[in-house]
């Protein structure tokens, strides 16, 4: 069977910054550790005035195009998933195929277009569409174009603003691929959930602990799922465990969640038995809160162990490095987890061809998904070819009085002009508005 995954990938981050402990928390009179070791956040990214989920998708996918030496004849298909979409009917995949078509001689009109919506797990459903399309022959030879572009604002004052982030994801889904082949094994964990919705508003109403709740309680029906089809996950044949970040300190308690049913009825657990005892099983307690509080008094000392520390110092932290700058960006944050680990990986010199990633994808409302990533030999080049570290080392760093006249840019309602804080160039820009209201695009060269 011919592997199917991501060929490559590109990332575009938001041109301006917010320093969480230099700017954020003088101004909240907060600890900047709040934000830095409880969080995990050092800062987080936002949209010029030009830019939008739009500019960020089509710059990050004509980047990879042009890298790959693609046109628009080898893409037969463009799927955007967005949580920040501005228009109810139109797609925001059919703005970024025409801000393409502006820079290449063919066009997109053979191509299905569509746009995903499920929280932060659509941009891996748009993976699994692509996966499905091209395995069931119906691609002719062609390529697809996934894109997972956000911005991730919160109102002013809301407990999730020092969260927020603003990016795209291109990734190019084709046969043979490059960086990565995706497993046939899929495990999901859904159910209705109100812990973070949009109602008809642009800003986020959040249950903040109930989301924690159900982003751990998700994940773990998902990977239950997974292993019942693929058996048994073992940490010592994971290379990274990328997840859907929203803030790194939430991957905390994920990882913690992951290692302690991944070690169970194993060695690790027999090695951890004379220092923290074994794990609680439910069927040794007449009464299920007694068998919580000792589940929550194992996994307080699990957490203490070196073994785990070790264990999540080399298999989860790696993913975290780049969200820890540029905050939350939705469907695209467990995309921008996966880079994080094999941009760790290329910098150690570390050699993963062969290597299984296990990515744990999850969108408010709520649905996890679990699948396995067979790291594949060119993944070295594709990673090398990001140039992420000079994007965020050329964000304009933002003051307060910058990050408020930005967020008032982007809240929908509200009109106000307010002069770019950078130079545009060789990148696709918003240019006013058209006859039915809606959004144009041009290209800067």
């Amino acid at each position: 069977m011919t592997a199917v995954g991501i060929d490559a990938i590109e990332i575009w981050t938001g041109n301006l910054k917010l320093d969480l402990p230099g700017t954020f928390a003088p101004e909240k009179g907060e600890d900047p550790e709040k934000y830095t070791k409880g969080l995990g956040l050092n800062a987080s990214s936002f949209p010029d005035s030009y830019e939008d989920i739009v500019t960020m998708g089509a710059n990050a996918a004509h980047r990879l195009m042009e890298r790959k030496g693609l046109e628009p004849d080898d893409i037969g298909r463009i799927d955007v998933a967005t949580e920040s979409s501005f228009d109810n009917s139109k797609p925001v995949s059919t703005y970024v195929a025409g801000c393409l078509e502006q820079v290449y001689d063919g066009d997109f009109h053979h191509a299905n277009k569509g746009e995903r919506k499920f929280a932060c797990i659509a941009g891996t459903q748009s993976l699994d569409d692509a996966y499905n399309w091209i395995r069931a022959g119906r691609h002719r030879g062609r390529s697809a174009l996934v894109i997972a572009t956000d911005t991730a604002l919160y109102a002013r004052g809301d407990a999730g603003e020092a969260t927020q982030g603003a990016g795209a994801v291109a990734m190019l889904i084709s046969e043979d691929p490059d960086l990565v082949e995706l497993s046939t094994e899929q495990g999901y964990g859904s159910a209705d959930e109100t812990d973070f919705l949009k109602p008809n508003q642009q800003f986020p109403s959040v249950d903040g602990k109930r989301s924690v709740q159900v982003y751990l309680a998700r994940m773990r029906e998902a990977l239950e799922d997974y292993e019942s089809v693929a058996g048994d996950v073992h940490p010592d044949d994971l290379a990274y465990i990328p997840f859907h970040t929203p803030f790194p300190g939430m991957v905390r308690k994920a990882g913690l969640l992951g290692y302690r049913h991944i070690t169970r009825e194993t060695s690790l657990e027999d090695d951890l038995a004379d220092e923290i005892g074994r794990q609680p099983r439910e069927e040794a307690f007449d009464d299920e809160d007694a068998f919580r509080d000792a589940l929550r008094e194992y996994m307080d000392a699990l957490k203490g162990t070196d073994q785990y520390r070790e264990w999540y110092a080399e298999t989860i932290e790696p993913t975290l490095s780049l969200s820890r700058e540029v905050g939350n960006w939705y469907t695209g944050s467990v995309h921008l987890a996966r880079v994080s680990a094999l941009k760790t990986a290329l910098e150690a010199d570390r050699e993963l061809t062969g290597e299984t990633l296990l990515v744990g994808s999850y969108g408010s409302g709520a649905q996890a998904e679990i699948h396995a990533e067979t790291v594949k030999s060119g993944w070295k080049d594709e990673i090398a070819a990001l140039n992420i570290d000079e994007q965020l080392e050329d964000r304009y760093d933002m003051s307060w009085a910058d990050y408020e006249e930005v967020h008032d840019v982007h809240n929908h309602e509200m009109d106000v002009d307010v002069e770019e804080f950078t130079t545009p160039e060789a990148e696709f820009v918003f240019d006013g508005w058209g006859r039915m209201g809606e959004r144009k695009y041009r290209y800067v060269e």
